[in-house]
């Protein structure tokens, strides 16, 4: 299965078990506080960990240079999770980062947290993040900047 990112034509976007082709992974580390009663992490901290990947991946891209919240220039529209695995305390993991999808105002990430000894996919989830300006309160078109650095970054061989 080859995924070519193409800014324009939407791929089908629906949440897949298997998702190859990330070019940025961002390490996890499990903590015993992001565990429940069951000894597994807890659902919502799965939403935590591809936050915190996300963040990494607009960093990586100089998207966001980390010191301004308000000049983050994202706000979550839509989060969508398929849990398929527990995680456990110790167990090293990491979350897969693409945008899948550009459109005028928004932008569709897809995320695959999994094993980092042996790539077992632990989850996917997929989310829609809508350009915003945090001084003005208002969606905006996503730059011509973000769909260049974005385009050249998921397009590589």
């Amino acid at each position: 299965m080859t995924f070519r990112f193409n800014p324009i034509e939407s791929p089908n976007t629906s949440i897949i078990h298997y998702m190859p082709n990330f070019y940025f992974y961002y390490p996890i580390q499990v903590r015993y506080g992001d565990l429940d009663p069951q000894w597994h992490v807890n659902n919502a901290h799965f939403i935590t960990f591809i936050e915190q990947a996300r963040l990494a991946y607009l960093l990586e891209l100089s998207l966001f240079d980390g010191v301004s919240f308000a000049d983050l220039g994202l706000i979550v529209a839509d989060v969508h999770m398929a849990y398929l695995a527990p995680i456990a305390l110790g167990q090293n993991i990491r979350v897969g980062v693409r945008v899948a999808r550009i459109g005028h105002k928004s932008l569709t990430f897809e995320y695959q947290i999994e094993d980092e000894a042996t790539a077992q996919p632990l989850a996917t989830a997929e989310t829609v993040m809508v350009a915003y300006d945090y001084h003005t309160h208002t969606s905006l078109p996503v730059s011509a900047a973000w769909r260049e650095k974005i385009g050249k970054y998921e397009s590589k061989p």
